[in-house]
This record gives structure tokens, C-alpha cells and sequence, in this order.
């Protein structure tokens, strides 16, 4: 059960990475790259709810 998991949690930033803001950190503030993380986990979860 702890595996599937973490293999859930690692594919959403496996999948999070796509962007490429997220991947290569290019924001300076953090405020800023946490609203881009929020954005594409956003993007990432509609995608999910909109597959069920």
C-alpha cells in the first residue's frame, strides 16, 4: 500500500517536470514558483478527474 503511494506521488512530479518552469527552477522569488507549481498540479489533477 506505502509503495503504490509513492509511486502515485512520484509520477505526478514525474509529470509536474513537464513543465519546463518546474524543471529548470528558472523563477527567483518562491512565491512565484509555488504558483507555478500550483498551476500545473492544477492542470495535472483536471486531467485526472477529467479521465474518471
Amino acid at each position: 500500500m506505502l509503495y503504490k503511494q509513492r509511486n502515485r506521488i512520484e509520477r505526478m512530479f514525474g509529470q509536474m517536470k513537464i513543465n519546463r518552469a518546474i524543471a529548470t527552477r528558472y523563477d527567483q522569488l518562491a512565491a512565484s514558483f509555488m504558483s507555478i507549481v500550483h498551476i500545473a498540479a492544477a492542470r495535472y489533477w483536471l486531467k485526472f478527474v477529467h479521465a474518471a
